[in-house]
């Protein structure tokens, strides 16, 4: 393994078109993959494998889901045809322990909320991508004492990537409208920013704050955003924000890169 030492990110991944556009946001992503060295792999957190169990892709070759409808055709012929890597996910479910983590060997594979970032940072596919789900039956606590567990990849040169939204609440999206976030939507994103980069281990207060419910309705889309905070909690991280922004309402595309210490 490479001893070459990694930063994690959280990506706020918004819309699946962002696949297919280059913005604001999608820029940003290619400056950071450019900005690291290149990983020796890649280990996905992302929001849309939200199932009733902790599981890691264990293929050597998953497909690309296309876990979404409505959208035009040329997002669903999409296809980031990656590597994945047995051997990371049995490493991954060994630094889990004594927290249990399926071999998933043809169910799953790389959703969008992979793909659809990972197109614009690596576009050429060559590096192995495993993705891990997010437990519907646990708690904050388990995803980021989970992350804590899953730190050390960092230092060997797995990169680490945490895809979700820290706002997310599609029943008051404004769609067709970019414009600025909600009140509450600005509140609670810039509290949840102060957090993460004074004190990352205490991201369960979060759901203390008043506008949790409006933010976080269905939590599959801030999980992430609390395995990412173990892993940066762990390493003493230096935690610092890009594409810091709340858009269409109800939608956080602020996102997050922790550098280990």
């Amino acid at each position: 393994m490479s001893t070459t030492s990694l930063p994690a990110l959280f990506i706020g991944h918004g819309s699946p078109m962002n696949t297919l556009e280059s913005n604001r946001y999608t820029d940003t992503w290619r400056n950071v993959a450019a900005s690291i060295p290149k990983p020796v792999a890649i280990l996905m957190i992302s929001a849309h494998w939200y199932i009733n169990a902790t599981a890691v892709t264990a293929m050597p070759n998953p497909r690309t889901i296309h876990d979404f409808y409505g959208f035009p055709e040329e997002l669903f012929a999409v296809q980031y045809p990656a590597p994945g890597s047995v051997a990371l996910a049995q490493h991954i479910a060994e630094l889990a322990a004594p927290t249990w983590v399926g071999m998933d060997t043809d169910q799953w594979g790389f959703d969008h909320g992979a793909w659809s970032v990972l197109v614009h940072m690596y576009p050429d596919a060559d590096i192995p991508v495993v993705q891990l789900s997010i437990n519907a039956n646990e708690s904050l606590d388990y995803h980021t004492k989970l992350g804590a567990r899953l730190a050390p990849l960092l230092n060997e040169g797995v990169l680490i990537i945490a895809s979700g939204n820290v706002v997310h609440n599609l029943s008051r999206i404004q769609w067709g409208s970019e414009g600025r976030g909600f009140e509450w939507a600005d509140r609670f994103d810039i509290e949840a920013r102060e957090l993460m980069k004074t004190n990352p281990a205490a991201i369960s207060t979060l759901s203390q704050h008043e506008a949790f419910g409006l933010a976080v309705p269905t939590p599959d889309h801030f999980l992430p955003l609390a395995y990412f905070a173990g892993i940066a909690a762990a390493t003493d991280a230096e935690v610092s924000v890009f594409n810091e922004e709340r858009t269409m309402g109800s939608l956080s595309m602020t996102s997050y890169i922790a550098q280990p210490a």
